[in-house]
């Protein structure tokens, strides 16, 4: 499993490489209250990894929590359970 890691990061790091070098184009974005200044490679991965962060941001808001609130109250209701001593022969 660390392998198949290894080479997915390998992958990206060489995809982000590859997309700053081909993009190097200066631009300017505006943001509302300032302005960024930089090559469009550097936005695009910028981009990117703001869209990823949001996305698992809102998996995690719409089902990870979610879950865990109900792995925790049917924890909570299991411990409550009164337990029964099982007699060996």
């Amino acid at each position: 499993m660390r392998v198949i890691r290894f080479l997915v990061a390998i992958v990206c790091l060489a995809f982000g490489a590859v997309l700053g070098a081909l993009n190097r184009q200066a631009v300017s974005i505006d943001v509302g209250f300032g302005h960024v200044a930089s090559n469009l490679g550097i936005v695009m991965l910028a981009c990117l990894l703001v869209g990823v962060i949001v996305g698992g941001l809102a998996i995690s808001a719409s089902v990870v929590w979610p879950l865990r609130r109900r792995l925790a109250n049917a924890q909570r209701q299991h411990a409550s359970l009164p337990t029964v001593a099982k007699e060996v022969p």
